[in-house]
């Protein structure tokens, strides 16, 4: 796994029902205020998709929240201090005790190695909680994250078609 020596510090602040449901209304400033004050992005308000599907999960199967999303706040960097992203998993490990990786940084805040960091943070997150599988579907048209993927010591175990993304290659990764 070839990462670069510094990466930004970050810490992943868990988003709860009551965020993602202000979030799903586009209600920011609430969703600020249901966040403990946090500054999340306008961009989040863009996301009312998986913010629907992660509340969703999180009112159906509580016990999953704890996994599912997460602000992505930098700790250094340009973005320090700012809500930089999201990440999270698509959910607990499942029978295989795999999970599955997920973020995005926002465009303003991109090329400072934040998606690295998130990346690491859930990885040693899932390490710590049982997980013994990552797994992350890119879109072959993302070299960013295909880059972020082959890093992290990634390798390709097939493809599929995503319903919101469409194809995407799927790899995954002993933890």
């Amino acid at each position: 796994m070839t990462l670069p020596s510094t990466l930004p510090a970050v810490r992943l602040q868990p988003l709860d029902a009551a965020t993602l449901q202000a979030l799903i209304d586009q209600d920011l400033e609430a969703a600020r205020a249901a966040a403990g004050g946090l500054p999340l992005p306008d961009d989040f308000l863009a996301d009312t998709w998986l913010w629907t599907l992660r509340l969703g999960q999180m009112l159906g199967e509580p016990e999953q929240a704890p996994w599912l999303v997460r602000a992505v706040v930098g700790g250094s960097g340009p973005g320090a201090g700012c809500v930089v992203g999201h990440a999270g998993f698509h959910g607990a490990p499942d029978d295989r005790a795999m999970v599955e990786i997920g973020y995005r940084i926002v465009a303003a805040h991109r090329r400072h190695g934040y998606a690295q960091a998130a990346v690491a943070e859930l990885l040693a997150y899932a390490r710590e909680h049982g997980a013994r599988v990552a797994r992350a579907s890119i879109s072959p048209d993302n070299p960013r994250s295909l880059r972020i993927a082959a890093r992290f010591g990634f390798i390709q175990v097939g493809e599929q078609v995503d319903e919101i993304d469409g194809r995407e290659l799927v790899f995954e990764r002993s933890l």
